[in-house]
């Protein structure tokens, strides 16, 4: 089967866990006897075509013009370029059994592709904006929900990664049930195996006797950062002997900067900024707990990083983290917004080590069955489900009597005697 992936984001560029997802369901699907092409923006340096790891990537610029520093601008000029490349794939390497759309911002591409050659489109919604933002309280927020809806509207199947996620759909767009399929994010472990422990990261030294509280992901509002630093003054209170380590980057980080410097944290907070792979490993075996006291989460794959290397977790009860951690099992929960709530359950695990080792081995005997590969199995049966429904096959046909009419019509007017018109 012949899939065409559209996402806006793929490696090496990473915003959000939009990339790697992306990236890892695509290989997986590559080692399941898949043919994957992905259509992504591209970058400096970055080669317009590639094969990784089985995948062909196509890398698109998107057309010239318009206000460069305005996001939807730029999302519109985005996909002129990935219809243009897709229109090129269809034409030139022959049909695809399919084609999966990741998020809203390739919807436009993904709904002109599906029409102008009659291959059903299945989309994944990794969250929403009305989520996100818990609420729509700007045009640009209303106009992002409104390709949502449509992505969701277009497709035969939507897919999400959690049950709060689908439920979530289904409020906000009116999915009907049997539309929406819940498939979770995957892990792979051996990315998180630490090759080994420095003293000094980033310019931070660590001591033997230290306790580490850290937290990876992009610091904007929903992820509640800021949450986390208002609980850190009654846990540095109990335990002075703790670092908080945020590793991220977002509009947000100078807002939260001044806020720890207002908490008086200097000393004890310290922001690295964007972290590669290995850093993060290596952050995650020092760390006494994995922080992530987020306001909005569809799924949680964070929590699910630190599970798998061992680390004990405290989560806010919200979303997608809600459904991997179970409280008091495999790891602590908070109740969303409440520093207070994030301090006990945090100063809880730092002052019982070994019911700390207890709930974290259990969450990675958890993490472990998230795997990739089964991920894709997953997918790979909606994909089976749609190519070979009767809806489907209905369609194609009817929309190949169509162009061949078309096409009749059209050389008929060919064909036919020109009569001069009188100037």
């Amino acid at each position: 089967m012949r899939v065409m992936m559209l996402s806006w984001e793929f490696p090496p560029q990473q915003v959000g866990g939009l990339s790697q997802h992306v990236f890892e369901l695509s290989r997986s699907l590559v080692k399941a006897g898949y043919q994957v092409d992905v259509i992504t923006a591209g970058g400096d340096n970055l080669p317009e075509k590639e094969t990784m790891s089985g995948i062909n990537v196509w890398r698109v610029t998107p057309y010239h013009g318009g206000k460069e520093r305005d996001f939807i601008d730029w999302m519109q000029r985005l996909n002129f370029a990935l219809l243009e490349r897709g229109a090129v794939l269809f034409n030139h390497k022959g049909r695809f059994d399919l084609i999966h759309a990741h998020d809203w911002l390739v919807t436009f591409a993904a709904r002109g592709l599906k029409g102008i050659y009659s291959t059903p489109l299945l989309a994944t919604i990794h969250a929403t904006e009305f989520g996100r933002n818990n609420g729509l309280h700007t045009g640009n927020q209303r106009y992002i929900s409104d390709l949502e809806w449509w992505l969701g509207y277009e497709a035969w199947k939507v897919i999400c990664c959690s049950k709060h996620m689908k439920e979530e759909l289904q409020y906000v767009f009116q999915l009907p049930e049997d539309k929406v399929e819940i498939i979770p994010n995957g892990i792979r472990p051996e990315a998180y195996e630490a090759a080994g422990i420095t003293p000094d990261i980033k310019g931070i030294t660590f001591q033997p006797d230290e306790k580490i509280i850290f937290y990876i992901g992009r610091l904007v509002p929903e992820k509640g950062v800021q949450v986390l630093l208002e609980a850190a003054p009654g846990i540095l209170q109990r335990f002075p002997q703790t670092k908080v380590i945020i590793a991220g980057t977002g509009p947000y980080e100078e807002y939260l900067k001044g806020r720890a410097r207002e908490l008086g944290l200097e000393g004890k907070v310290f922001f690295c900024g964007y972290i590669d792979d290995q850093t993060r490993n290596e952050l995650y075996s020092l760390a006494s707990i994995a922080v992530f006291p987020s306001l909005y989460e569809p799924f949680g794959i964070v929590a699910l990083e630190a599970m798998i290397t061992g680390t004990p977790v405290v989560v806010s009860s919200v979303g997608g983290l809600e459904e991997i951690v179970e409280h008091q099992v495999d790891g602590l929960k908070a109740y969303p917004g409440d520093s207070r709530s994030l301090a006990e359950q945090v100063c809880q695990l730092l002052e019982n080590e070994e019911r700390a080792a207890s709930l974290a081995e259990k969450a990675y005997q958890k993490a472990k069955t998230f795997s990739w590969d089964e991920i894709a199995r997953k997918t790979a049966e909606v994909y089976r489900e749609i190519v070979l429904s009767p809806e489907n096959r209905r369609w194609q046909q009817e929309a190949a009597r169509e162009r061949m009419q078309e096409a009749i019509t059209v050389q008929k007017a060919e064909d036919a005697p020109q009569i001069p018109y009188l100037i």
